[in-house]
């Protein structure tokens, strides 16, 4: 029997579809070691930064079952994913189970011809990659334990700074910045409703954007008194467009993002599921290369479906520096399958990846391009002509002349502007005019498909880190994500000024792009895993020692505005941050502990509740949190119990009994991943479901039942239960 390793489950199952019983194939399920999450245990700097790794929680048993089954096994073959992180994870298997000459085996796409290929191939675990990634990591450790410790002190507990994910920071505060001293300008936008000699009604909109009302009054006087006009330009173009290369790990996070909202981690999820199940080559590359076997299904396929004439083969240039070329783009693995995928989401972006790829090798579009420019050609009056003559009113429209590519894309098409056919000198008649005031904007915020562009674009990351970056900074409470866009929070004003004040070298572009150059380069071969380390963390290590003895500890922001005075005292504020934000203290804190919310509103303090807390006796307080008002005890931090305020309690109870205990109720939770609902008897019964119970019984299996989706109202709470998913729920 052969053993062979993978990481996921999926990946596992999808894999013993090609290959014959003698392989045995079972999964790691992610990493199995991390370092400990003590720092001082976790790497050994004095002896050559040495990181000391401890099996993850919960994987014991997977290590043990692997360990065994290896042990009877005649060859172990270690077929983790092809980057630095599979390496890893290699690694770490050979280390925990104690291989002693193990293979390791990668493909780019899981198909029966490509893991049998790789089969045929094996080499040993890359140690250049693998002390690539571990460089990352110890790095990654190094910085933030050492940044985070110091904004602790200065700033607040429980803030922390990361390596990449404040450099991330860093970009979305310098927009934020921009976007507060912007200062913004009046103009008008003048519209002319107008009328062919077909009958036609078109509107032309003045060249010039006047920025002075009395010119817009000057500019529709004269057109008002204009007793005709003409057309006085028709210009057409032809312009081709052409198709986009196929996805890399980048483009696809931003494309899904625009798109169908999907977050970058979101994105590289569901990819990962479809890599698993092997559907897409694999899904996280800088590469935009496709394979000449696959060029030449995709050059069929285009044929069959669009006609020769669509067919222009082609050949894209990676732009990425550190893009393997032996690498692939994000593709298909069977090009002839347009849809795929288990649920709404996989089959969105799939079919998302299909279009993407077969365009990448279509015929440019060519669109026709009109602009129709008109002016006054006679005035009713000497006198008016003698005024300045005024700017010229437009309109542009265009039509697709043939779709190519855009056939296989066609959201990317648009919507057609067909202009009414007018030719030059035509006379033409004003209906109407009018003027409409606006200002200029300041430059948009970022989204995170913009985020990920100028990541990409700085070199700050790599393609696999971004999706991370992102969810970092956002679960850290640093950005929140409304509607498409991020916006920093007070938190993250706050961590993201102080880094830049005293730590703006490492957090700068150039320094976080040269030390991803370095990264590559241990990965290459080329740099030492030791000497890197040593020559980065010396100079840093000595900078935040100086930064910890001269720098204050940051316990105001700033003065409050003078309208705004003590509520208690009456004395001058001054600005804090908490943990749900900005607020203000009364100056003389603590002696008098008056404050206000940033909007001026007084804010209430804790008030005793007259109840004694049952683990230190000492007394209840109630207190205002994120969600909502809570009770504990006044001894915090050294007592940390907690409960709910009665009023926030009423507000979670659902009125619904606990079907497993018949004697709780089920309430309102929130854990680490949202809002959920479980047993008000816990731990006692551990009953609990992913969305609110609606009462009802569900007729298949007799479970309590809970929302569901738009198109479905309930859903049974048992897993096991076909009722369960929506999409197959039994009338």
């Amino acid at each position: 029997m052969k053993l062979i390793i993978v990481e996921s489950p999926t990946k596992a199952k999808t894999i013993s579809k090609y290959l014959d019983k003698k392989f045995e194939i079972r999964a790691s399920v992610g990493h199995i070691r991390d370092l400990p999450k003590n720092n001082k245990k976790a790497i050994d700097i004095e002896k050559g930064f040495i990181p000391h790794y401890e099996i993850s929680p919960g994987k014991e048993k997977v290590v043990e079952e692997l360990e065994k089954l290896s042990k009877n096994a005649e060859e172990t073959i270690l077929a983790t994913d092809p980057d630095r992180e599979g390496e890893a994870i290699a690694w770490h298997i050979k280390e925990a189970c104690g291989l002693k000459n193990p293979k390791r085996i990668v493909f780019h796409e899981i198909t029966e011809n490509a893991v049998k290929e790789a089969l045929e191939h094996p080499r040993n675990i890359d140690e250049n990659l693998r002390k690539a990634q571990e460089a990352r990591r110890v790095l990654d450790r190094l910085v933030g334990y050492d940044l985070s410790g110091l904004i602790w002190k200065k700033v607040r507990y429980g803030l922390s700074a990361g390596r990449v994910q404040s450099p991330a920071l860093r970009i979305i505060m310098e927009r934020e910045r921009e976007i507060r001293s912007f200062i913004p300008e009046n103009y008008w936008v003048i519209t002319g409703e107008f009328k062919t000699k077909n009958g036609d009604i078109i509107l032309l909109i003045c060249d010039k954007e006047p920025r002075d009302e009395t010119e817009v009054k000057n500019i529709i006087d004269i057109a008002k008194k204009a007793k005709a006009w003409e057309i006085v330009t028709i210009k057409q173009t032809e312009v081709k467009r052409s198709p986009r290369p196929p996805f890399t790990t980048s483009t696809i996070q931003q494309t899904a993002s625009s798109r169908m909202g999907f977050s970058p981690s979101r994105t590289m999820s569901i990819a990962q599921r479809l890599y698993e199940q092997g559907l897409i080559t694999y899904m996280r590359t800088d590469s935009v290369n496709v394979s000449q076997e696959a060029l030449r299904k995709i050059y069929t396929e285009i044929e069959k479906i669009f006609g020769k004439n669509y067919l222009q083969p082609r050949a894209y240039a990676t732009k990425s520096k550190s893009a393997q070329e032996a690498h692939e783009a994000i593709r298909p693995t069977k090009i002839d399958q347009k849809h795929s995928g288990t649920n709404d989401e996989q089959k969105k972006l799939y079919n998302l990846i299909w279009e993407r790829t077969i365009a990448s090798q279509m015929a440019d579009a060519k669109i026709l391009r009109t602009k129709i420019s008109a002016n006054i050609c006679q005035m009713s009056d000497v006198k008016s002509q003698m005024l300045k003559a005024i700017p010229d009113f437009s309109a542009s429209g265009s039509i697709v002349v043939f779709p190519g590519w855009l056939s296989a894309d066609p959201i990317s098409r648009g919507e057609d502007l067909e202009l009414p056919k007018l030719s030059k000198d035509e006379s033409i008649t004003l209906i109407n005019i009018n003027s409409e005031g606006k200002q200029t904007e300041p430059p948009d915020r970022y989204t995170e498909a913009g985020l990920v562009k100028e990541l990409e674009k700085r070199e700050i990351g790599r393609p696999s880190t971004y999706a991370s970056i992102i969810k970092t900074i956002n679960d850290r409470g640093y950005v929140l994500k409304e509607g498409k866009t991020l916006h920093p929070t007070d938190t993250g004003d706050v961590v993201s000024t102080f880094l830049e004040n005293n730590f703006a070298e490492y957090i700068s572009d150039s320094f976080t792009a040269e030390m991803e150059n370095k990264l590559d380069e241990i990965a290459e071969g080329k740099r030492e895993y030791e000497k890197m380390l040593k020559n980065f963390y010396g100079p840093f290590l000595k900078e935040v020692k100086a930064k910890d003895k001269t720098t204050k500890k940051l316990t105001n922001l700033g003065e409050a505005p003078e309208e705004f005075k003590c509520p208690v005292c009456g004395g001058s504020m001054i600005i804090k941050l908490s943990k749900t934000g900005k607020f203000l203290s009364c100056a003389k804190f603590p002696e008098c502990q008056g404050a206000r919310k940033i909007d001026g509103s007084i804010m209430e303090g804790p008030k005793e509740t007259g109840e004694i807390c049952p683990k230190c006796g000492g007394k209840l307080i109630e207190r205002e949190g994120r969600f909502g008002k809570f009770i504990s005890c006044a001894n915090y931090p050294k007592c940390k119990f907690i409960k709910q305020s009665p009023e926030e309690e009423a507000k979670k109870k659902t009125g619904i009994k606990c079907p497993e205990c018949k004697e709780g109720e089920i309430i309102e939770r929130r854990g680490r991943f949202g809002l959920f609902y479980s047993c008000s008897n816990y731990p006692k019964c551990k009953f609990a479901i992913k969305a609110k119970p609606t009462g009802n019984i569900c007729n298949l299996c007799g479970s309590l039942m809970m929302e569901g989706t738009k198109t479905i109202p309930e859903r049974c709470s048992n897993k096991n239960c076909p009722n369960y998913n929506p999409h197959k729920i039994k009338k």
